[in-house]
């Protein structure tokens, strides 16, 4: 499929044809669901933690003597059945992350970048070069071209003026091409890729 290829301050730079098996499929819901799923419970912290009967603090002295009270028979504090007593099964710290193929995540990536391209969301662009890195003038281009929840893939480093420029504006995420994943293609309104990003992609999902 072939694309208008732009410059940043919204001029064209020719055209691009890009690989229809990264970016011509018919999106799948389901497969994009397992692998944000994957992604989400990977970064998920999982310090959940809650005192069991063992760790909560209180003294082992049995609480009342054994018989003659009419009451049923206890020896600690620290039975759950009590205020402030342990927890019983209860969540304890583990991690959430669970496998998933390396080429399911890769076919992922090939559906989140093809939904973009389906609907209309993608934009290329020639290079994300700055001469300064000045955060104002950058912000002012971003809102000429509309872009208010953008992600930006450079090849494979992003240039050093446009990230310092690009770190303080809300809405906008810049990534390297080894950092493009689905969870944040998905998340953002527009997803602009340079030439230089397309080509380290076709070559890393080949």
């Amino acid at each position: 499929m072939k694309l208008d290829v732009i410059k940043l301050d919204g001029g064209a730079a020719g055209s691009i044809d890009l690989d229809e098996a990264l970016f011509g499929l018919e999106p799948r819901a389901d497969i994009l669901h397992r692998v944000v799923r994957w992604q989400r419970a990977k970064s998920q912290a999982g310090t959940h933690s809650t005192l069991t009967r063992a760790e909560v603090s209180y003294s082992t002295k049995k609480i009342y003597r054994q018989k003659g009270t009419g009451g049923a028979r206890h020896g600690s504090k620290k039975a759950p059945i009590f205020r402030h007593g342990g927890v019983v099964k209860g969540p304890t710290p583990r991690s959430h992350a669970h496998d998933l193929p390396k080429k399911f995540r890769a076919l992922g990536l090939r559906h989140a970048l093809s939904a973009k391209a389906k609907a209309g969301e993608l934009v290329i662009l020639d290079s994300i070069a700055l001469a300064d890195a000045k955060t104002g003038i950058l912000a002012k281009t971003l809102q000429e071209r509309g872009w208010k929840r953008v992600l930006i893939i450079d090849g494979a480093d992003v240039d050093a003026n446009f990230a310092l420029a690009a770190r303080n504006i809300e809405g906008i995420d810049v990534l390297p091409t080894i950092g493009a994943n689905v969870y944040d293609i998905l998340k953002r309104d527009t997803l602009v890729i340079t030439k230089a990003g397309v080509e380290a992609l076709e070559a890393r999902l080949k």
